[in-house]
């Protein structure tokens, strides 16, 4: 089965290490970055996994949220990146 993940975050101090973070949700499917800490994620885990999995590179204070979205239209960007986004989106 196929997941419309949100994967959001905020890394305080004194880690903050981005790249590990950004690259743990990459490696996790296809993806899109929609702003710093706001990623959009298309992938066959499911949110407690991908949850577990984004979660191992952060620190203890951070915070971690994984939304499942089960539809939605992306829109207000350019339009080749919406028509990628909404194929992936709609893709099993």
């Amino acid at each position: 089965m196929a997941y419309n993940l949100f994967v959001a975050y905020d890394l305080l101090r004194p880690g903050q290490n981005y790249d590990a973070v950004r690259d743990a949700i990459k490696a996790l499917g296809q993806w899109h970055q929609f702003q710093l800490s706001l990623f959009y994620l298309h992938t066959d885990l499911p949110p407690a996994a991908v949850y577990q999995a984004v979660w191992s590179v952060m620190d203890p204070d951070d915070r971690l949220i994984v939304i499942d979205a089960q539809s939605g239209i992306v829109s207000n960007a350019p339009a080749p990146l919406i028509e990628a986004i909404n194929a992936i989106w709609h893709r099993p």
